[in-house]
């Protein structure tokens, strides 16, 4: 997008607040925004946080291997819901937005759940995987590819360039 960003991990703590997935990805949006623009009042601060929803039940980062099966095993053949919050945060600006994305993922076998848990690469990822993995997890998605991933750039982008005057 042509934008220079300096990342600074905030120490907004994600806390469950019994809200639905699209509510609790951006309260932790606007949570992790707000505690940067603190430190930062003069920046403008971009703050995202992505979740994935089945059934009613949130599924954040897995807690460890056994959790990141477990995710694996509920979404397996279904299709789930991925939230992301963005807060962008600055002198006179406060822009909120959620995108959401479903997505459909194949039956997975118990080779396939092991070999990918067995990676690592569930470990921090909302869900228990990530679409850019390179997994054969998912079968079809209905919306924003890079919100699965977990920022939606599209609306990012106007986000940000409506903060910046339509430049």
């Amino acid at each position: 997008m042509g934008y220079v960003f300096t990342v600074e991990p905030s120490k907004f703590e994600e806390i469950s607040r019994g809200l639905s997935a699209r509510d609790t990805a951006l309260f932790f949006a606007y949570g992790k925004a707000a505690d940067v623009f603190s430190r930062h009042p003069a920046a403008l601060v971009l703050g995202a946080d992505t979740v994935v929803a089945l059934d009613g039940e949130i599924f954040g980062k897995p807690s460890d291997d056994e959790d990141a099966k477990r995710m694996l095993g509920r979404l397996s053949g279904r299709t789930h819901t991925v939230y992301t919050g963005v807060a962008l945060l600055g002198e006179g600006i406060r822009e909120l937005a959620v995108v959401g994305t479903e997505v459909t993922f194949r039956v997975l076998s118990a080779e396939t759940v092991a070999g990918y848990v067995e990676s690592g690469l569930p470990r921090g990822k909302a869900g228990a995987y990530g679409i850019q993995d390179g997994w054969p997890l998912v079968e079809k998605i209905n919306g924003s590819y890079t919100n699965v991933v977990g920022l939606p750039t599209e609306k990012v982008g106007t986000m940000l360039a409506a903060a910046y005057g339509g430049k």
